[in-house]
């Protein structure tokens, strides 16, 4: 679906990519992580022909669009027309209707009338704003506006789904149908390239993530595999309650109690047999056991420092 080999993109004295490599199948949500200034808008816009990287190459839908420093202008034309981008930031037409920039969008993609208005409908209701199809988007609040966004990037039915920080200002319902609605197109076949500051959304929605850092993929991998690589290197966090205190001067693990009969076990891997055994054999018995996992977000401070 995407791949992206050794990409560079300099501004003046800065390089924004430094030889960026990047691999996307078709069918999955893939979140694109980063810290400001890391190279996450420069990607996404160079993957749109907005603006032209130095060097490298750029394959949209097994197509080389773009080749050390040119754009094949017709094979990206062909590409775009498959894609549906949400922006960060945008500029919708305040004196517009919902269903009149669905309509000129639709349009721009070349959609014949009849198919432009069973999409927009079509659409409208998926984000809730059917209701206000003919309400005027100047007196649209900032979650409605973001809906609007999706809305627009859907319109074409594209293949490809390109988020730009798609759930800045929406409240946590709005957020949880965003959620939704992106597993719903993941469910239809579609692929999803979804950039996000907000790490809990991620680690919800996504297959595979990419943490890129100064313009380089530093880390790629599902989010699964992730936290278990970070726990095979920072060690198991295991949490256990027993029914009788345990003595662990003879334990090998490094354990800090917690209360009363409740204790907390650090080890290089993941031991809870061995627990359960060391702890039987004081005539004990474990109540309950539970392994601390790293949230996505403290592998990833971890992985910026």
């Amino acid at each position: 679906m995407i791949t992206v080999e050794n990409l560079v993109k300099v501004y003046k004295d800065v390089r924004a990519l430094d030889g960026l490599n990047l691999s996307i199948p078709d069918g999955v949500v893939y979140g694109f992580l980063g810290p400001n200034g890391a190279g996450k808008s420069t990607t996404i816009l160079s993957l749109l022909g907005l603006i032209f990287p130095q060097e490298g190459r750029i394959n949209l839908f097994g197509e080389e669009v773009f080749r050390d420093g040119k754009f094949d202008e017709s094979k990206l034309v062909k590409a775009k027309a498959r894609i549906g981008y949400m922006p960060e930031h945008a500029t919708l037409w305040e004196f517009l209707t919902p269903l009149q920039t669905l309509n000129v969008i639709g349009k721009a993609f070349g959609m014949p009338k009849t198919e432009r208005e069973r999409r927009a409908e079509e659409i409208l209701k998926l984000v809730n704003l059917w209701e206000v199809k003919n309400k005027k988007v100047g007196k649209f609040s900032k979650g409605m506006r973001q809906r609007l966004l999706l809305a627009q990037a859907l319109i074409n039915d594209p293949k490809l789904l390109i988020l730009d920080e798609p759930m800045t200002g929406l409240d946590p319902k709005g957020i949880a149908e965003f959620k939704e609605i992106i597993r719903e197109q993941r469910k239809a076949g579609k692929t999803i390239f979804f950039s996000s500051h907000i790490l809990a959304h991620v680690e919800e929605v996504c297959d595979t993530v990419g943490v890129i850092v100064k313009g380089k993929l530093i880390l790629e991998d599902s989010i699964e595999n992730i936290k278990r690589e970070f726990l095979r290197k920072a060690g198991y966090t295991i949490i256990i309650e027993t029914n009788r205190p345990v003595n662990w001067s003879s334990a090998e693990w490094n354990v800090t109690p917690l209360g009363e009969n409740r204790y907390r076990v650090v080890a290089p891997d993941d031991i809870r047999e061995e627990l359960h055994d060391f702890v039987a054999s004081q005539g004990a018995k474990i109540l309950t056991m539970q392994v601390k996992e790293p949230s996505l977000e403290e592998i990833f401070l971890n992985l910026v420092k």
